[in-house]
């Protein structure tokens, strides 16, 4: 299949009539193993198909009128005599509509992936080319343009009932699409004016009214609405946007009108990112498709080697006629044509696409999918998945005689410039009751410990356990003020290597965290906690969710190595993590989880990617992995046992019977079999994962 290269320079709008180009091209790679292309280029495919079916619908009337039975019964004997040159001619006409299939042929042929297309072309070719040779041959004596022109007209109306089913599945890019709205109001020298979206770029001011899309991401200028992101990061609850605040591409604007500065337009903007992700999907495969891929290849040759066989049997042992065996033959051609099995899994793989992106699931690489079923462990970073990751001070408690409000007060100094959620709550909580924070000089961050800075001429150092340890604090000190009854979080504070305070937090678990590791034993799958929290803290939080394992005090980058020892127990494990601080966990595992990422899907870490922090998501993924596996299990048996069953039939195997197919039943079978595969597989729309 031909290609377009793309020049990053480009606009957005010339790319996105690149990516339609590319898109279109994709039609014309109609090989055995199923590359279908877009819904676009099967929406086209399906009207090219039914106007050649209606054409070759009324050209078969006069094929039909001339046959020698129908002669007959209707009387017009007369024409009997025309019957060659009728016959020769209208098949003749008819047989151009069906150089689509050669068309397509080729292309197999080029690329050295050999399938349906080859066969058909071989089926309709050797029986045009046999009864053109027997018009103008005598001895020849039989030609069957009536039942190749009909052959004919039963693949273009099966390749339009395909077609039509394959757009039936949907195609997520243009569920994407529809994100968007068509037209913009932007601002120019003042006026407003309404343009293409195609035509925004970043700086650009648009003016975005109640119940209008937003046409790209971009900071809000001016105006405050709720608006809702529900189509974007899953979030169901409208939220309120006023100046200063960040909003997202395809997001609705609820009440209120939004004056928004433009920041990022067409690719790169949050919808294009998302178009990016499942065309980079879209571009893997399951393993099952390789098998299925490599299955319809071999079947090309067994289909080719069993026509053989059966002109040879039936000609040569049986004693038929030439014309006999060469009609199984053909039969055999067009029933083995291995389009049911090229679709088994792309049909399938199409409709996940779209019902992930439609739940705010993007999973980057399809081949995951069958890894996804397998799970025997998920694995949860604590902070911000299971909990809501909202640390609240409990309390502040001094062991030197600094007042608690002074503690707090250095704590909050140092902690200014920590990234870290429990710092930045103990700077909300600290600034909640009006303290004097000032700027601390020599800071230092630990990661995973800590922070550490001078405050008014003295150095400190605010962490975990630890990092106390770390910096020579003695293990008597340390026995002393660390409240292992205690479940919640403990940050200390020293000075001159000596503990002076501790500050308590408390996270509170999500409810949906509950239903999540619920759900997840019922499917007989196990659940871990990693935590860099103590470890009267993961009990805790263990016990109260019923989860099966937990490690405790574990620092960020040590993370993989908890993955990488269930591993070695022979699991198969799911990392869910936030996709920045957990990326090498997520490397790790045998498929890494970035959840929680909003509106930021464009995150490097994580084979699957979820836009809302809900870990009941997980339990969703999994159920969804288990359902999209059977399809493909289904589809595949069907494809290969259909084949199993129609090639022996179509190269007259049950005779003894009496049992013959004939050429175009053979193709109302092969279509319907493609049909049953779509249907099976469109089933899975009926799922239901919110």
């Amino acid at each position: 299949m031909e290609c377009c290269t793309k020049n990053n320079n480009k606009s957005s709008e010339h790319t996105e009539h690149e990516v339609a180009h590319e898109d279109n091209q994709s039609k014309h790679s109609h090989s055995g193993c199923g590359d279908h292309g877009s819904s676009e280029g099967w929406t086209d495919s399906a009207a090219n198909f039914l106007r050649r079916f209606w054409i070759v619908t009324v050209l078969l009337i006069p094929l039909v009128l001339t046959n020698e039975m129908t002669a007959g019964l209707l009387g017009i004997g007369d024409v009997i005599t025309y019957a060659k040159w009728i016959g020769f001619i209208t098949a003749t006409v008819i047989f151009g509509f069906a150089l689509i299939f050669f068309q397509h042929a080729s292309h197999e042929i080029r690329s050295g992936k050999y399938g349906m297309m080859t066969l058909v072309s071989l089926a309709v070719g050797s029986g045009y080319l046999f009864s053109v040779a027997s018009t103008f041959l005598p001895a020849l004596e039989v030609e069957f343009y009536l039942e190749i022109s009909t052959l004919i007209w039963v693949l273009l109306f099966g390749h339009y009932l395909e077609a039509k089913s394959s757009v039936a599945a949907g195609d997520a890019l243009e569920e994407v699409s529809k994100l968007l709205p068509s037209t913009a109001r932007v601002f120019v020298d003042g006026e407003e004016k309404t343009v293409q979206i195609e035509s925004l770029k970043v700086g650009d001011i648009v003016l975005v009214k109640p119940g209008e899309k937003i046409p790209a991401d971009g900071t809000v200028s001016e105006g405050g609405a709720s608006v809702d992101e529900s189509l974007i990061s899953g979030e169901s609850k409208p939220i309120s946007k006023k100046q200063g605040d960040k909003v997202t591409a395809g997001s609705i604007c609820v009440d209120g009108a939004l004056t928004i500065t433009l920041a990022r337009v067409g690719e790169h903007s949050t919808v294009g990112q998302i178009k990016q992700l499942i065309k980079d999907a879209r571009a893997t495969k399951p393993r099952s498709q390789k098998i299925a891929d490599r299955a319809a290849g071999i079947l090309t040759f067994v289909a080719l080697i069993a026509a053989i066989i059966t002109l040879l049997v039936w000609f040569l042992l049986m004693g038929e006629s030439f014309v006999f065996g060469i009609t199984l033959a053909i039969t055999v051609l067009v029933i083995a044509c291995p389009h049911a099995l090229g679709l088994a899994i792309p049909a399938v793989t199409t409709i996940t696409a779209t019902l992930t992106a439609k739940n705010g699931i993007f999973i980057k690489n399809m081949a995951k999918i069958e890894t996804i079923k397998k799970a025997g462990y998920v694995i949860f970073d604590k902070t911000g998945t299971l909990t809501k990751g909202e640390f609240g001070v409990t309390s502040v408690s001094s062991v030197t005689g600094m007042s608690e409000d002074e503690l707090l007060r250095i704590a909050a100094s140092l902690e200014q410039h920590s990234s870290h959620i429990i710092g930045l709550s103990i700077v909300k909580h600290a600034k909640k009751l009006s303290a004097n924070l000032v700027e601390p000089k020599q800071f230092k961050n630990f990661a995973g410990k800590g922070v550490s800075g001078t405050i008014d001429g003295q150095e400190y150092h605010i962490g975990n356990s630890t990092l106390m340890r770390d910096i020579g604090v003695e293990d008597g000190d340390m026995a002393r003020h660390d409240k292992q009854d205690r479940a919640e979080t403990q940050i200390f504070i020293s000075k001159d290597k000596k503990i002076i305070g501790v500050i308590y937090l408390a996270d509170e678990i999500k409810k949906e965290a509950f239903d999540a590791v619920r759900k997840l034993h019922d499917m007989s799958v196990k659940v871990a906690m990693l935590t860099g929290d103590r470890k009267n803290v993961a009990r805790s939080v263990a016990n109260e969710l019923k989860i099966d394992t937990y490690f405790a005090e574990v620092l960020p980058e040590d993370k993989y190595k908890y993955i990488r020892s269930l591993q070695e127990k022979g699991n198969t494990v799911i990392m869910v993590g936030d996709g920045v601080n957990d990326a090498p966990a997520l490397t790790q595992a045998d498929v890494g989880v970035a959840i929680g990422a909003g509106t930021d899907i464009a995150l490097e870490a994580g084979d699957v990617i979820l836009t809302r922090n809900n870990p009941e998501d997980i339990a969703r993924l999994i159920f969804l992995g288990r359902a999209v596996k059977s399809k493909m299990v289904q589809n595949l048996l069907w494809a290969l046992g259909y084949n199993v069953v129609a090639i022996p039939a179509a190269a007259g195997a049950f005779a003894a019977w009496g049992f013959f197919l004939r050429p175009e039943i053979g193709a109302l079978l092969m279509s319907a079999s493609t049909v049953i595969v779509v249907i099976n597989a469109l089933s899975l729309k009926k799922i239901k994962l919110g």
